[in-house]
Parts: C-alpha cells; structure tokens; sequence
C-alpha cells in the first residue's frame, strides 16, 4: 500500500515537470547499460498507470519509471493517477488496454496481491497481468506509546499474554498491509489486540501519538521520524532485513521463535497487460534493471528507506504468487470480506 513520504522527498519527486524535466536532461548514454538492451521500443506516448493518488510511493515510483524509460526510449512517458476501490480501478484500466507495451502499470501489495481474497466483486484475476519486474520494497515498522512502557516485540508478546485484550492497535485501514501484518503478527503468537482502522495512516498515526491506541502498525513513513525523535517507541520492522534507516530496530523475525518466517514489506512493482509478446516484456524488464543500476536512483530509493529489488519476469512472477497466497492464508484466517468502493 502507499506510503507517505518524507518531506524531503515530497519537495524533490512529488513534481511530475520536476522529474520529467530532470530526467530528460540526462543523456541516454548516461543512464543506459552497457550491454545492449532488447531492441523494441514504443511508436507512441507511453502511458504509466498509477493506480493510487500523487504523493505516496506508487507515484514517485511511477514518475521516476516515466523519466527513465522517456530518455531511454526516446518517446514520450505520461503519468495518469487512476486512483480509487484500493488500487483496483486503476489496476482494472491496465487488464483492459491492449497488450502492446504502451501501457504500463505500477503495481503494488494492494491491488496485485491482497486484492485477489479481499474483495468479492473483483473484476479482474492474475492471470490478466503480466509481472515485469519488482522495483523496490519498503518494510512496514511496528511502533508502542511510550507510556506503555513495552519497548520491543518480545515484551509485547509478554504483555499481551499476561494481559490478553488489554491493547488495540491502529493500521491505515482494514485490508491494508499494516492491519495484516499486525493480524498476521496475532495468527503466528496465538495472541488478541482489538483492531482500530481508520482512514488513512496520518489519522492512525495521529491517534497512535495521542494515546488513543497503545500500537501501530505503519509503513516506515510516516512513522519513522516519530520513532526517531521518541515520540513513538519502535519495536520492529517487517522485513528479514534491517532497514538501513533504522539499523537499531531489530526485525520481526529476530523477536521470536514462531515470527522466524515473518516478511512483510510494501513493495512496489511494473506489470503489463497479459499477452504482451515477448521483445516487449524482454525490453521493458531490462530497462527496470537499468533505471536501479543509476546513481542518482539509488540515492533517491535509500533515501526512502528501501531497497532496490530487480528480478526477472519469471522470478516476479513467483513473487507475486507466493505474496497473494500469504495474504490469501491471512485474509481467511481473519474472516475478512469486502467490496471494491
């Protein structure tokens, strides 16, 4: 799901002119590989579904794939937010465009991944999409109230058995990857929280520093600086790597024994309509592996506090599978069921 970004990220990439501008300044022998990539390019303006609204990291994702693959390919790359039902409608639009590597779609956990068990009325499946290539993944990061005294996971879990329902926990909304990562979190300890979602991270992180609800579940932004400044106690991050903002907080999977497999992350991702021939996909996935192999990328996905994450299509593809059976496991497990809005 998107992430809020860090300020100074918003000032830098939130500028569709910004980024497209930047971008075509540079030479493509600038950002290119070496090593020749696949020879089809595009005869006409390439579109770039973002399916979620300007200023979260599916946007800066899609603005920087669109600047890279415009000086690349030497053809115009346009950005269109088609936001809306969690990432679905816009997803919906790229199932439906013809397979000819004009249409692009930067995909997300959400609509690619949770989508599938969540929503009953889903209008498309996952074989309607062709997996490109993972660009990027950002963990989520557990955070207590202070006054709660619980400063990491292992006393959380303590607490929590000795206190059962004593707590509740905020996400950024039911069905999103922070309120599944903490049911999933309960699922593996056997333990109970009463989940509060409300609409949006800031409002969940708003009532998370107020008191209201002891835990939160958040994407790394917008919680990291709250952590750092000691507002919010962090307990954890998600994935099975430590994040390079924050190498003091430990992973989940360090914490304990029955979380030794947990791996969460917000990841963002390029996938193309079904059916695309095969020069296309080819070219595409190659110029995602260009765009991270630059320097001026690199800085910009450290800076969000990801790592860069290139795979091939048929890599991606079992990424992909194995992400929505995960989900698919918790999403049972909790009962959940809803309807695309």
């Amino acid at each position: 799901m998107p992430n809020k970004l860090p300020k100074k990220l918003d000032k830098k990439f939130l500028s569709r002119r910004q980024v497209l501008t930047g971008a075509a300044g540079l030479t493509a022998a600038a950002i290119l590989p070496r090593s020749s990539l696949a020879d089809w390019k595009p005869t006409e303006t390439v579109r770039v579904i973002v399916p979620a609204a300007a200023g979260g990291s599916t946007d800066v994702m899609g603005r920087l794939l669109a600047a890279h693959l415009q000086t690349a390919w030497g053809q115009s790359a346009v950005v269109e937010n088609r936001s809306g039902g969690g990432g679905t409608i816009g997803t919906a639009e790229v199932v439906r465009s013809k397979p000819d590597g004009q249409t692009i779609l930067v995909g997300n956990p959400g609509p690619n991944a949770i989508a599938y068990s969540i929503f009953k009325n889903l209008t498309y499946k996952p074989d309607q999409l062709q997996p490109v290539s993972n660009i990027i993944r950002i963990p989520n990061i557990v955070s207590a109230h202070p006054k709660t005294g619980i400063k990491s996971i292992a006393e959380l879990i303590a607490y929590l058995k000795a206190n059962p329902d004593k707590l509740s926990y905020a996400s950024s909304g039911v069905g999103q990857s922070p309120h599944l990562t903490g049911a999933w979190f309960l699922q593996l300890t056997g333990l109970k929280m009463t989940h509060i979602p409300f609409r949006g991270a800031g409002p969940a992180l708003q009532a998370a520093l107020a008191g209201d609800i002891q835990i939160l579940f958040d994407n790394l932004y917008p919680s990291l600086p709250q952590v750092q400044n000691g507002t919010l106690t962090g307990l954890c991050v998600t994935t099975p790597e430590r994040s390079d903002l924050a190498k003091d907080l430990p992973t989940m999977r360090e914490s304990a024994p029955e979380l030794a497999n947990f791996d969460v992350s917000s990841w963002f991702s390029v996938f193309l309509p079904k059916g695309v021939p095969a020069p296309v996909l080819e070219a595409l996935n190659l110029q995602v592996k260009a765009m991270l192999e630059r320097e001026d990328i690199k800085k910009n996905i450290a800076a969000m506090g990801a790592r860069a994450d290139y795979s091939t299509p048929e890599q991606f593809s079992a990424f992909v599978d194995a992400e929505t059976k995960k989900f698919a496991g918790i999403i049972q497990k909790e009962g959940l069921q809803m309807d695309v809005q």
